[in-house]
């Protein structure tokens, strides 16, 4: 069987979970079937890389340029038995893949459209294209893998005209190897730490990810101006999805450094190794979340022997457990003073509380351990794909 992985990211060019996701389940998967990885972007290594400028297209919609290079996939994978696509921006590649060569075409669900709205403030129009590819690519599809029952739940939901045989579950993984490049584990080293400006000596709560509406990052912040004194807030963010949110984003930041020290913010995406650091020494990582199908970040956090404090949201709860490796706080779209009141009061409960953090932070290393592995998703996951052939 030759499966084709339709994807638009992979490394070196990875930005969120599903890129994450794609890249160490690759990594499994070919011990098990043969697996070509058809990507978007610059060529490299490992995959056949499909660009996304295409000139007569330019200045164009963003989502007119991915469905360009969709096609251009699409024609890629002629000798594929199957294909299987990650997220709406390489749904239509697998789609149209199963149409042109009539194979089975599986998706992983990472997220849904229909529940992140806020992107019609990034895409324009563009929103209505990735809606409707990703609709059209699920109604489709011989299986939908979702990355958490959570996820599964709000695939049904979100298209249900789809049959609830045909929606199946397989968590994400993680990469606990001791020592590991790409792994993560608690790494005693501070040197990134110094270079950064995060005092090793003091305390401090962190935050991975992007400035997206999905993560929360603005309610973290007004969170912040409530947190103990004592500790130092750690942003690593990348680039705001938009202009509005990155002057919203700055505003808050602002706020927050006229109101207390110890805030360091980190826009560049930094490597593996590096983020590794910063979460194994934090007190405790922080994921404000409003929208989270699974989150492979609290993963790494908890691979770090780090305590969580997260949203319940989405698949979360699926990965910290409430009470024993973290602290959940409950999330209401129409309360958001409430939800950042919870979370400064959960902050601080693992601030004043070292010993319980450190508690939580080692009852997650051995939870990740137990029951988040690559090498479990990977079997998992080839099962299902020699079934859609057979």
């Amino acid at each position: 069987m030759r499966a084709a992985i339709l994807t638009r990211e992979y490394p070196p060019d990875v930005y969120g979970g599903a890129g994450v996701h794609v890249d160490y389940l690759v990594r499994e998967l070919r011990r098990l079937v043969d697996v070509d990885v058809h990507c978007m972007g610059e060529p490299r290594p490992g995959a056949t890389a499909h660009t996304e400028l295409e000139p007569r297209l330019a200045g164009a919609n963003p989502a007119l340029q991915v469905l360009s290079t969709d096609v251009a996939m699409a024609a890629g994978v002629a000798d594929a038995d199957l294909v299987h696509s990650h997220t709406w921006y390489a749904n239509m590649a697998g789609y149209w893949a199963s149409l042109l060569y009539d194979v089975p075409h599986l998706v992983t669900a990472h997220s849904l459209e229909p529940l992140r709205p806020w992107k019609a403030e990034q895409l324009g129009g563009g929103y209505r294209l990735s809606s409707w590819a990703e609709r059209t690519a699920y109604a489709g599809a011989a299986a939908v893998i979702a990355v958490s029952e959570g996820m599964r739940y709000d695939v049904l939901a979100a298209y249900p005209f789809l049959d609830a045989d045909r929606v199946h579950v397989i968590h994400n993984g993680i990469d606990t190897t001791p020592g590991g490049a790409d792994a993560y584990w608690p790494d005693p080293d501070t040197t990134v730490l110094e270079r950064l400006g995060i005092d090793p000596d003091r305390p401090y709560a962190v935050f991975v990810g992007r400035i997206t509406r999905q993560k929360g990052v603005p309610h973290l912040l007004r969170a912040g101006l409530a947190f103990d004194p004592a500790l130092q807030i750690v942003l690593l963010a990348g680039a705001a999805d938009t202009p509005a949110l990155k002057a919203e984003t700055d505003e808050a930041v602002a706020a927050l450094r006229a109101a207390r020290d110890g805030v360091v913010v980190e826009s560049r995406m930094l490597p593996r190794e590096e983020v590794r650091q910063v979460l194994s020494h934090a007190r405790v990582f922080c994921c404000p979340s409003v929208y989270e199908p699974l989150g492979i970040v609290n993963l790494e956090a908890m691979a770090c022997e780090t305590a969580v404090v997260a949203s319940r949201v989405g698949g979360i709860p699926e990965v910290v457990v409430d009470g024993e490796t973290g602290l959940l706080v409950d999330y209401h779209d129409g309360d958001p003073a409430a939800f950042e009141h919870g979370l400064a009061e959960a902050v601080n409960r693992l601030a004043a509380d070292p010993g319980l953090a450190e508690r939580m932070g080692r009852a997650g290393r051995e939870r990740v351990e137990r029951a988040f592995g690559w090498s479990r998703a990977a079997e998992q996951l080839a099962g299902w794909l020699r079934e859609a052939v057979a």
